[in-house]
């Protein structure tokens, strides 16, 4: 499957020389048609702002569980706990972004999905070991599934042991040195299709393709939507993003969206986002990595590199405005 990405766009990395070629006339398309919309929309705006406080609580209830965790991660902390705890994903609610929570990790720098649902599995493992002890049996012998804890012959409700009060457990998750017996990091690779319009210089994304190694994905539809958003914002960056300052009053100039550029709809092209079918024992005990900045470092390069391979001008810093192409573009036929 791989092989299969890479091949898609390997005629425009593999080239030692630029590449270019012609692919229609965008404003003479646009003044030809026949029917013109134009349209404004506006949709509401919701801002907020929660403190996000690292290890995590467990609490089971006569009706499943409820887990307190301090992280954005939600369905992958959701999914940890059902899984440790042998629940169905709707018997396990998770209460989030609350600062009498649990201290944890927070959310940035790749790691708030692999340590908040390795501070869930520290929990969870803690609860079913009370569990087991309350109920009298061994916990080393004890299975859970489908809501029962078994154990040889006997089997009894997970509920039984919730009781009328409940049953808490807490726990942490620390690593001690293995970032320095290991290597942890995540990898990745980007690719990038760009059309550049050879009188005007107007830079177009066509498609992108990225491929990583993350460990285990926790939750794939969550993991590629981080992914290609990531992606969005590394078109931002190389295309469009750039900050006016003003360095004799000393402020910034461009302050607000309506004078700092970012990528729309419109901007964006086709995305693939591909796995790699891994997983990493030494991580944690989930044996997961992050997804975060994997999907967003390296995206301006590969445009970059694209855009030289397309036009031969090489720009070396951002943005990439069609005023650093102009002069170094190829004559026209």
């Amino acid at each position: 499957m791989v092989v299969n990405g890479v091949d898609e766009l390997e005629k425009a990395t593999l080239n030692s020389e630029p590449v270019a070629q012609n692919i229609g006339d965008i404003d003479k398309a646009m003044a030809s048609a026949v029917t013109k919309v134009e349209a404004t929309y506006q949709v509401p705006f919701l801002a907020h702002a929660t403190m996000e406080p690292m290890n995590c609580t467990v609490h089971v209830r006569k009706d499943g569980c409820e887990v307190w965790v301090g992280s954005q991660a939600l369905a992958r902390v959701q999914a940890a706990a059902a899984k440790t705890a042998r629940l169905p994903l709707d018997r396990v609610a998770v209460r989030l972004g609350d600062s009498t929570f649990p201290v944890s990790c927070g959310s940035g720098g790749q790691w708030g999905a692999n340590n908040a649902t390795a501070g869930v599995y520290a929990a969870c493992v803690k609860l079913r070991e009370a569990v087991a002890r309350k109920l009298g049996f061994n916990s080393a012998d004890a299975v859970f599934s489908d809501g029962q804890v078994r154990s040889g012959n006997r089997s009894v409700p997970l509920a039984d042991a919730a009781g009328a009060d409940g049953l808490v457990a807490e726990d942490a998750i620390e690593y001690g040195d293995l970032d320095k017996k290991y290597q942890q990091s995540t990898f990745g690779a980007h690719f990038v299709e760009a059309g550049v319009d050879a009188a005007t210089g107007e830079i177009r994304v066509r498609r992108m393709l990225a491929v990583c190694s993350a460990g285990r994905i926790l939750n794939p539809k969550s993991a590629r939507s981080q992914v290609i958003g990531a992606m969005t914002m590394g078109v931002g960056a190389a295309l469009m993003e750039e900050l006016a300052v003003d360095k004799h009053l000393g402020f910034f100039v461009n302050h607000d969206l309506a004078g700092y550029e970012v990528p729309v709809h419109a901007d964006i092209p086709h995305q693939d986002v591909i796995f790699l079918d891994e997983t990493d024992p030494i991580s944690s005990p989930m044996k997961a990595k992050g997804v975060g900045e994997l999907g967003i470092c390296g995206v301006g390069a590969a445009v970059a590199n694209a855009i030289y391979n397309a036009t031969g001008v090489r720009v070396r810093d951002y943005p990439i405005t069609l005023d650093k192409l102009l002069d170094g573009l190829p004559q026209a036929d």
